[in-house]
């Protein structure tokens, strides 16, 4: 009889549930977002449907600002909760590199936006 074939994978690691700074929000968030998805819909049945060009850009323009509206309370959210949080980090020498690592997401994500 032999012995049974040891493994050397690691054990599954399942990560606790965070919240994050939009989670208070998140009903809203994802009601804007079916609604966005929803005008999206109609743009494409407005071009299936030939539609006059300059309408499909009045939608196109509606969605754009919408979504910027979604991104710029993503990004309010990001800085009032995870960046103060990393503020909050007890360790002092943890605290500093916290703040960086978060202040530089949400500047980054700004970048991204302004592109």
């Amino acid at each position: 009889m032999t012995a049974p074939e040891e493994t050397t994978e690691a054990p599954l690691r399942v990560d606790p549930p965070q919240n994050h700074g939009y989670t208070a929000n998140k009903d809203a968030y994802l009601r804007r977002l079916k609604r966005i998805e929803g005008q999206v819909r109609g743009i494409a049945r407005m071009v299936d449907e030939d539609k006059y060009c300059i309408d499909i850009l009045t939608q196109v323009s509606a969605v754009t600002k919408a979504l910027h509206a979604v991104s710029l309370g993503l990004v309010e959210e990001h800085i009032g909760h995870c960046v103060v949080g990393a503020a909050s980090e007890p360790d002092p020498d943890l605290r500093a590199e916290a703040i960086d690592v978060k202040v530089k997401e949400a500047a980054d994500a700004i970048g991204r936006l302004l592109r």
